[in-house]
């Protein structure tokens, strides 16, 4: 059953104003909100659209949106009306951190520009996740996880490696490594502040996050000037490296050191091959990587899966089960940690949810807020922000604000 407990964690009285929707920006300060800050998320009267994708899009309640704004509070408040605009410079002024992931000239247009809000509150760190560089020719331009997948050369890439045509990662990759690192960004602007005492703006656009992202691994050769090799790590963008058939399954199996290859030659009755030229270094090997996981792939169809885990484990070599969606929720390790728990919202019911991940022994993240109804912490914030009732219902009558339907003790 679900209890709804303040957060606590390392992060604890930090006040975050969360203007973001969607996945990047979300993503972020789910994470902030998991270790205990107090994301307050701001939502137009229409709410965050993911609240609508998937099943129990009726109740505003879809799994991509309960995925990403656990542990937070939702008020609803119109930016473009002057009530709605002065209540959130209101809340600005005791917040810490204030995200936003529209195109900047919005938040101008809206007058909550930096300079807007940092003349309420000089100490606010003000940080906004967009596509590109407001430096550059792309910078005025939209920004879409596909768009920034394909402006990187990550369909391209895939192309190489599986021999096809371009295509995406089925993944919102873009979104959630840049939100993740926007939540680093975040705290690591807080900490600036605690030394200088100033607060900031900062800007964190996908394209130039993931640049280096997919060149750190994929220059290559051209890392060097002139050039020593060409583009790609040959050992990502194999074609044969996929997970390997086994006589009944499929078995993932990294072989990375000179041991590793002994050990699996060894185990594999190919002791012929320890001196093989093309196993004398992670150099040769690398340039050798499609015949050597060949060699892998032939070897482990003799064999079932329980057969080759019990070997290659006692070997101490690298290996994974080749999980589904649905063997995931039953690894046996993440059971061993209790990982996954089902939690019960009053509008939809049972839901899964996720422990977090980091594991903290001095300052744990301790409670639990369930993602919010649209709405539900308006009445609540506002007068936090001290807004008195009266105030409040007349904010909610000129449509400047909007009340939840259930949740929050309406004034």
């Amino acid at each position: 059953m679900n209890t709804a407990t303040s957060p606590g964690g390392p992060l604890q009285g930090v006040r975050i104003l969360d203007l973001t929707t969607v996945l990047m920006g979300p993503s972020a300060t789910q994470a902030l909100a998991d270790l205990g800050a107090d994301v307050i998320k701001i939502e137009t009267p229409d709410g965050d659209g993911t609240r609508r994708i998937g099943p129990a899009s009726e109740q505003q309640m879809g799994p991509l949106y309960l995925g990403l704004n656990r542990n937070k509070r939702s008020v609803v408040l119109d930016l473009k009306r002057a009530e709605g605009r002065q209540a959130l410079l209101r809340l600005a002024e005791h917040a810490d951190v204030l995200t936003y992931n529209v195109r900047p000239k919005a938040m101008e247009r809206l007058r909550l520009a930096y300079e807007d809000v940092a003349a309420v509150n000089p100490r606010i760190i003000y940080v906004g996740m967009m596509g590109f560089s407001q430096r550059g020719r792309y910078g005025p331009a939209p920004a879409f996880d596909d768009l920034i997948q394909a402006a990187t050369g990550l369909p391209a890439m895939l192309a190489i490696s599986s021999g096809g045509e371009p295509r995406f990662v089925p993944l919102n990759i873009a979104d959630r490594s840049v939100g993740l690192y926007a939540f680093g960004v975040i705290a690591s602007a807080l900490y600036a502040r605690e030394k200088t005492g100033r607060g900031q703006r900062v800007d964190v656009p996908m394209l130039e996050t993931m640049v280096p992202y997919v060149l750190g691994d994929h220059l290559y050769g051209e890392k060097y000037v002139p050039p020593k090799g060409e583009y790609g790590y040959p050992r990502l963008l194999a074609p044969s490296r996929l997970p390997y058939p086994t006589k009944d399954g499929y078995l993932a199996c990294a072989m990375y050191t000179d041991e590793h290859w002994k050990r699996f030659l060894e185990l594999s009755g190919q002791e012929d091959l320890v001196d093989d030229p093309r196993l004398s270094s992670i150099t040769a090997r690398t340039a050798n990587i499609e015949a050597l996981y060949a060699l892998v792939g032939r070897t482990l169809r003799t064999r079932t899966t329980a057969e080759w885990t019990r070997l290659l484990t006692e070997a101490d070599i690298p290996i994974s089960p080749v999980h589904t969606f649905d063997s995931l929720l039953h690894d046996p390790h993440l059971n061993d940690i209790g990982f996954f728990r089902t939690e019960t919202h009053p509008a939809i019911g049972g839901y899964r949810e996720t422990a977090v991940p980091s594991e903290w022994h001095d300052t744990p993240p301790t409670g639990y807020r369930p993602p919010p109804a649209l709405g539900e912490h308006t009445v609540e914030v506002l007068r936090e922000a001290g807004y008195d009732d009266e105030q409040i219902r007349q904010l909610a009558a000129s449509g400047a604000c909007r009340l939840a339907s259930h949740g929050d003790t309406a004034p």
